[in-house]
């Protein structure tokens, strides 16, 4: 069996951890999300590049599409000194640097996800698009004031993990920080726990009062029967499908791994079993880089105008869904 051995502050052995799945398994895996992710986004950066910010739904998605491109270049570092454990350096710098990267702007792309679904949801109580918080200057204010908050919130993270590094410390990241490093790793995990269930919980209230909205539309549609107006209308919901599917998890799986790594009383196979959560669905977080641009494709029809390959679908779909009021409203 295939396992690395951590020590404890003291040095003396504690729990060795079986590292068979993540020197195997998820690097394969990481891989394949990684190329996909480079290549949709890529994609989507050309067509972006030539999209004016002309709304507030636009500038959330540009924001969220850098967020997911940083995201997948960090991944790079994470499957490399997962694979190869011999590259303690590597590892070390994963820990001190790549992995805050990674973090910080998955909480930026969780936090853009939120807005996206606030902008839809004053779409329609407000579909003339004259209140404030409507306008590109809010929304690129807002943009600019959660990338500078989160990475000041991050930060510390890079610079309290400030122990020397060894073969056999770089294995847990929380065995490089400092004691107030650890601390800091605790609050941050509060605040980052916080940030992602109070998007969560608004984001639900905004998609019930868009649910409702829809559902209106459909029992006062002539159509009601129509297989592809009820397509249509289940796009609607692709930004908290997106959100539910690759953040929930990892949020139940995160806030007791943090806690067992920062202290030295919890069980061993315990330990373990959250360690084995934790990477699990921290890869199901991961795949937020690819499903993300199918929140472009979906609801931004500016997006597909600029793809040769979908402009007929949206030509059709917009022909289809012309006279259904609501979903013209919430697509931008």
């Amino acid at each position: 069996m295939n396992t690395t051995t951590e020590k404890d502050l003291n040095g003396s052995e504690r729990c060795p951890r079986d590292t068979r799945i993540t020197q195997l398994v998820f690097p394969a895996l990481y891989t394949g999300v990684f190329f996909m992710g480079i290549l949709l986004n890529a994609l989507a950066l050309w067509v972006f590049i030539h999209t004016p910010s002309s709304s507030s739904f636009i500038v959330y998605l540009k924001n969220t599409l850098m967020a997911d491109l940083i995201m997948a270049l960090m991944l790079p570092f994470k499957i490399l000194s997962d694979s190869y454990p011999g590259l303690w350096q590597l590892r070390a710098f994963v820990c001190r640097f790549s992995a805050v990267v990674f973090y910080d702007t998955m909480y930026v792309s969780i936090t853009l996800l939120g807005l996206i679904a606030f902008d839809r949801f004053f779409k329609i109580v407000r579909p003339t698009g004259k209140f404030f918080v409507q306008k590109p200057i809010f929304a690129k204010v807002v943009s600019a004031l959660i990338w500078l908050l989160l990475f000041l919130i991050s930060l510390p993270n890079t610079f309290l993990s400030n122990k020397k590094a060894t073969p056999l410390s770089v294995k847990k990241c929380a065995a490089l920080k400092s004691p107030l490093g650890l601390t800091w790793h605790q609050v941050a995990n509060y605040i980052s726990q916080f940030i992602f269930w109070t998007v969560f919980v608004l984001m639900l209230l905004f998609y019930a009062v868009i649910t409702k909205k829809v559902y209106d539309s459909y029992r006062k549609s002539k159509s009601k029967d129509s297989r592809s107006n009820k397509k249509l209308k289940g796009k609607v919901f692709i930004v908290v499908a997106v959100f539910v599917v690759c953040f929930v998890p990892f949020h139940f799986a995160k806030l007791p791994y943090v806690h067992s790594q920062t202290n030295n009383k919890t069980d061993c196979k315990l330990q373990n079993q959250l360690f084995i959560a934790k990477e699990t669905t921290l890869f199901l977080a991961t795949t937020n880089i690819c499903m993300v641009p199918l929140i472009y494709i979906f609801l931004c029809k500016k997006f597909t105008e600029r793809l040769p390959c979908m402009r007929r679908r949206a030509t059709v779909a917009s022909q289809e869904s012309h006279s259904n009021q609501t979903y013209n409203i919430i697509l931008s």
